[in-house]
């Protein structure tokens, strides 16, 4: 039995240090796949900056607290919030952190609830905070020059490509764990900062540069300190595992926006070491990308063999084909859609609707 990747390892308690003046906190989670998020906190004058402060509730909560204690500090020593992209288990933390200690919660421009397809960005993401004028201008130009969301889960319930969205049900411990918790607990943070490509923002005594990484999500952001030679690189490349890409993406093709978002990782030649959201930390960037990318590419070729196998096929008879059956799922098939998606849109397949669901055919 081969051991788990690093990303599914379960949360070790133990601070360390992976680059000067960087602590690695690994928070626990329990999603298909990953054992822990890495959350980073830089130390000022004023008190610590964290990246990606885990999942929402009381479990997560508690595990940041030992670790900041661990560096005879409290939650209430966190003045600044990262949050890398809007995926709840690299946001969940920042709304309770903003609510005990009033920090300020740096995203990208394009911060939203992507994750959730029942989300059109009308909603009021932080209920009951308070939100000044510059935080709620930021947010509606955001809004505004966000790329058009596309096809979404309709309102019957049935994805784009015409089986019934599920979502993947917690294990019964965890489910049982989520009872009795405030509801709270799930806010989504209003960003106090909104970082554009380039933009240069000083954490912990660096000076950090936005890098604007879509694909997984179209608000991924990477932070990159040239001088220290670090890549904060969230999702956006891990060191054992894929990111998922969805086919429910405000993107049209987020297939060809996360490949060439990993063609950039050539272009920051002074990468010393990169610190992920999930797994170790590791120091070949620009292989690493290449190796993923790889996959993507190999993936297109064996949709394009099913394709010419199966002849004009569902997404979920092709994901059948394509992924194992553990896991077949919304998940899978939204990820079989983005790489149909992508090869349609280059040109290379072709779909109608029979009955309601999508058929594609590759070649």
């Amino acid at each position: 039995m081969r051991p788990p990747k690093e990303e599914a390892q379960d949360a070790d308690p133990t601070v360390t240090e992976v680059a000067p003046g960087i602590l690695r906190m690994q928070l626990p989670i329990s999603i298909p796949g990953l054992g822990h998020t890495n959350c980073y906190a830089m130390e000022d004058d004023r008190g610590f900056t964290v990246v990606d402060p885990g999942l929402p509730g009381p479990a997560s909560w508690t595990a940041l607290a030992d670790r900041l204690g661990q560096l005879d500090a409290e939650p209430r020593h966190i003045h600044t919030v990262v949050c890398t992209h809007s995926h709840p288990d690299h946001y969940g933390g920042a709304h309770q952190i903003r609510e005990e200690t009033g920090a300020r919660v740096v995203t990208h421009r394009l911060f939203r609830n992507w994750w959730d397809p029942s989300d059109d960005g009308s909603e009021t993401l932080d209920d009951g905070l308070s939100v000044d004028d510059n935080d709620a201008a930021d947010a509606e130009q955001a809004a505004s020059e966000a790329p058009d969301r596309g096809e979404q889960v309709r309102p019957d319930g049935r994805t784009p490509w015409g089986t019934v969205w599920e979502r993947r049900r917690p294990p019964p411990e965890a489910a049982s764990a989520m009872e009795g918790i405030d509801p709270r607990w799930f806010g989504a943070p209003v960003p106090s900062l909104r970082l554009d490509e380039a933009e240069m923002i000083k954490l912990g005594g660096r000076e950090w540069v936005a890098v604007h990484t879509p694909g997984h999500t179209p608000d991924h952001l990477c932070l990159y300190d040239p001088e220290g030679g670090v890549m904060l690189s969230g999702d956006h490349v891990l060191p054992t595992i894929t990111p998922h890409i969805s086919g429910l993406s405000a993107d049209a093709d987020p297939l060809r926006r996360f490949m060439e978002s990993l063609e950039r990782m050539h272009h920051f030649d002074g990468v010393r070491i990169v610190l992920p959201a999930h797994g170790n930390p590791f120091t070949d960037l620009g292989g690493r990308a290449d190796a993923i990318h790889r996959h993507h590419i190999e993936r297109l070729e064996t949709l394009r063999g099913i394709s010419a196998s199966l002849g004009p096929a569902t997404v979920e008879a092709l994901t059948q084909r394509l992924f194992r059956q553990r896991s077949w799922g919304t998940m899978a098939e939204s990820e079989t859609y983005a790489h149909l998606e992508h090869l349609r849109l280059d040109g290379e397949a072709t779909r109608d609707e029979v009955g309601g669901f999508l058929h594609y055919t590759v070649g």
